[in-house]
Order: structure tokens, then C-alpha cells, then sequence
């Protein structure tokens, strides 16, 4: 059997552990030979290459005989092994890869274009798949350990990485890795069916006109994405600010000032919030404000800075509706340290939110907007919101594709009148309800 069969065949146990053993044998034998500090101050690829000659010199001196693919392979595997993360360096460089998840050392999973896969590969035991969680989470000055059996991070080239071991994992020490997404623009998003040309131009004329937007979906909806397209749209010459527990949005405008939280230190000290920060950002002049994720106190401050002078502001939400998020704001603004009756923060979400942006996943892993809709309560009343856009799926069909259209109704009129008063057009496939009684059913209260 080839090396790379008795490295990924499940079904062969045995021959796996005897590769493990092999790459282990000649991994302390290259360490032997060279010194990983002395070669720090070396770029990562120049390093690379000199452990994979000097490792290519031992086995030429003392190793097995293998084909040409074999030697090469093993000399990865070993490389991998004492530089990066073993065997989850080849998953870290699959661009087609967004999220890896490992369900302690027998099971791989990967997310490929939104559908889940489980690999024939895996960790020899226990003991190595800890060493490699406990490699990534040194790198951030953190660590695991039954003390601290959960934590967050993210490696230096911006995945963001959970991790969860026993006691509390019971089936394993489990790791995942979410891919640092690439930043598509609203026109790539469209050859991928997440919208069309009229719900662009409508979104790219809310945003330069300072709508406050929420972006709202499930998990592995694409929330980060959409909301790096929108900011895409944001002017030039425009002070922005993102906020973010992982630092993923990459704005290419001139004027843009990134912060990232930061969790405590392995003393317990040192931690800076989200909320911390955005109250931090409303000193430093900003024009526009955005919020990777809002899932705490610091809802509160951001619907206050939405609310005070810094419209088209964007923030994204965990929720699985439009009606949904609304609710789900202003159940995170009441988890501030200050007492603010709901009634209160009611009038504050619905002075500060102007549109939101649901977002859905498919049954065939393809990521839509599936509606776009404003918010049409005012003060303290119950909030109301008017879908303006939707997508309408029909059932999957043979291809194992979700296939649909996207409907468009008409505008409230004083989201049309906003619009026209910063020069930005309706887009004619909306256009503008000419009485109130247009917009009654498509109303809904939440």
C-alpha cells in the first residue's frame, strides 16, 4: 500500500500508526540536526526549505527505500509535523476549504461550498491532537488545560479558532478552524446567486445614503461577507471604524482604523470587549462605525451611536429572522450593566435601525439574502418592519439545486424621499408605495 493510502485509509488502523511512527522517528531525528530558534529570525518559506533538505539528507543517509511521491510525502508530513499544525497544514492551504472541524482524533470534517465532508484522515492519537491545539493556542499567549478547557483564538494568518477538551468535550478534545473569508464585492455575490443587480443597486444606495443596516442570519449564513461588501460601498474620505472579536473585514478605503478584542491574558487580566471598544471608537471622531458581531452589552452603545450622529453605521446579528433580530437586539441591549426599562430600549432600536438584511443557508449550501426589509415603528411602539425584497425558493429539483426569484415591492415613502434627498435612486424595480395601505401586507410586528 502507498504511503499516502496508509496515511488516509480509515480502514487500515495499524498502517497508520506505523506512518505516525515514522513521521514522529524522523521528526526527532531533524530536530537533532537543527535548531527551530536559531532559525526564527528566517522568513517561513526560507525555513521550510531548509528543514526539507536537511530532512531529505537523513533519509537519503539512514531511511527506508520509497518512490520519489513517497519521500516527498513523508518529508511534508515530518516538516508539517515540526513547523506548523501536522496534519491540518494541507486543509489550512485548500482555498476551497472555509471551515475544518475536528471531532477529537479520529474524525476530520471540512466545509466545502457550504456542505459538510468527512475526511480519511486523522490524528494518531490523543496526545498529538492536543499537542497541535496546544501549538495554536501557545501562539496567542493562551492555553488549554482542565483549568481553562475552552478557548477562542486566532492564528496569526487569521483563522479563527475554537477549542473544547475534556471534561467538557466528552467524546475528545475538539477543534475548529473558520477560514479567513476572502472579501467579495457585491457584483462577485451576484454571479453567486446571494442577490441580483436590482437588490445591489437598492443596498449600495442605502448605504451611500447612511442607512443604519443590520446584517442578520444564522451561523455559516456568510454574515461577515455581505457586511465586507456593503462597507465596500462606504466613500472615500470617510473616517470608519470596525469593531471585531476577530479582526476579518479587510475595507480597502484609505481612512480606516481596525480593532480587535482582546481576551485575558493567561494571568486573567488584560481582557478589552467589544463594548469596550465601541465606546472607545465614539472618542476617536468617527464617521461610520461597524460591528463585526453584536452579541452583548455593547448592542446598547452601538443603537446610542446609531442613534447620536453616526448614521450608516453596520453591525451584524445572530438571528434567524428580520422579526427575529429585532428581538434579538433588544434582548443584548438589556444586557448591559445599566437599567434601562424595555419600553426604552424599544424607542432605541427603533431610532437607530433603518434596514435589515436576512440572511439564509440552503439546503444545498447556497447562501442567499432572503429578505430585505425596514423597520417602520417609530418610538415605543411594537416594531414593525416592511419587507421590501424576498426570495421565494421553489422545491429542490433533480439537479440537487435550490432554484427561485427574488420578488421587489414597492418603498415606504420616506425611505424613497431619503434616498432622492442624498441623491441616490430608487431602483425602478421598487419604486415608491403611493399609500400606506401598500405596505399593510407586508407588514409584520414582532
Amino acid at each position: 500500500m502507498s504511503l499516502r493510502a496508509r496515511i488516509n485509509a480509515p480502514e487500515a488502523p495499524s498502517n497508520q500508526q506505523e506512518e505516525s511512527h515514522l513521521v514522529a522517528v524522523y521528526r526527532a531525528k531533524l530536530l537533532e540536526e537543527i535548531d527551530l530558534a536559531e532559525m526564527s529570525s528566517l522568513a517561513a518559506t526560507e525555513r521550510r526549505v531548509r528543514l526539507e533538505r536537511v530532512l531529505g539528507h537523513i533519509i537519503s543517509r539512514e531511511g527506508p527505500v520509497l518512490s520519489t511521491h513517497e519521500r516527498a510525502m513523508l518529508i511534508r508530513r515530518v516538516v508539517d509535523e515540526a513547523l506548523g499544525l501536522g496534519i491540518l497544514e494541507p486543509l489550512l492551504e485548500d482555498a476551497s476549504i472555509s471551515e475544518i472541524m475536528v471531532n477529537g482524533p479520529d474524525q476530520i470534517f471540512v466545509e466545502r461550498g457550504g456542505r459538510l465532508e468527512l475526511l480519511p484522515m486523522r490524528f494518531a492519537s490523543h496526545e498529538q491532537l492536543m499537542q497541535t491545539i496546544e501549538r495554536i493556542v501557545s501562539t496567542v499567549n493562551r492555553r488549554v488545560d482542565e483549568a481553562n478547557p475552552m478557548v477562542d483564538a486566532r492564528l496569526p494568518s487569521g483563522e479563527r479558532v475554537n477549542v473544547i477538551i475534556p471534561p467538557l468535550a466528552l467524546s475528545g478534545a475538539t477543534l475548529t478552524i473558520r477560514r479567513f473569508p476572502r472579501a467579495y464585492t457585491l457584483q462577485e455575490m451576484i454571479g453567486l446567486g446571494s442577490l441580483d443587480e436590482h437588490m445591489t443597486m437598492l443596498l449600495a444606495g442605502l448605504v451611500r445614503a447612511k442607512f443604519n443596516v443590520i446584517v442578520s442570519g444564522a451561523t455559516g449564513t456568510g454574515k461577515t461577507t455581505l457586511l465586507n461588501a456593503l462597507s465596500g460601498l462606504i466613500p472615500e474620505g470617510e473616517r470608519i471604524i470596525t469593531i471585531e472579536d476577530s479582526a476579518e473585514l479587510q475595507l480597502q478605503q484609505t481612512h480606516v482604523i481596525t480593532l480587535e478584542s482582546r481576551p485575558a491574558n493567561v494571568e486573567g487580566k488584560g481582557r478589552i470587549t467589544i463594548r469596550d471598544l465601541v465606546r472607545n471608537s465614539l472618542r476617536m471622531r468617527p464617521d461610520r462605525i461597524i460591528v463585526g458581531e453584536v452579541r452583548g452589552g455593547e448592542t446598547l452603545d452601538m443603537l446610542q451611536a446609531m442613534s447620536t450622529g453616526h448614521d450608516g453605521s453596520l453591525a451584524t446579528v445572530h438571528a434567524n429572522s428580520a422579526e427575529d433580530a429585532l428581538m434579538r437586539l433588544q434582548t443584548l441591549a438589556s444586557m448591559s450593566e445599566v437599567e434601562i426599562p424595555f419600553a426604552a430600549i424599544k424607542d432605541q432600536i427603533n431610532s437607530a435601525v433603518d434596514v435589515i438584511v436576512q440572511l439564509a443557508r440552503n439546503a444545498d449550501g447556497s447562501r442567499k439574502i432572503s429578505e430585505i426589509a425596514v423597520v417602520d415603528s417609530h418610538g415605543r411602539e411594537d416594531y414593525r418592519i416592511v419587507t421590501v425584497c424576498r426570495f421565494d425558493a421553489r422545491p429542490m429539483g433533480g439537479d440537487g439545486k435550490v432554484h427561485g426569484e427574488f420578488s421587489y415591492f414597492p418603498l415606504p415613502r420616506r425611505i424613497a424621499e431619503r434616498l432622492r434627498m442624498k441623491n441616490e435612486p430608487v431602483p425602478p424595480a421598487f419604486g415608491v408605495a403611493d399609500s400606506d395601505e401598500q405596505l399593510a401586507t407586508r407588514r409584520t410586528t414582532a
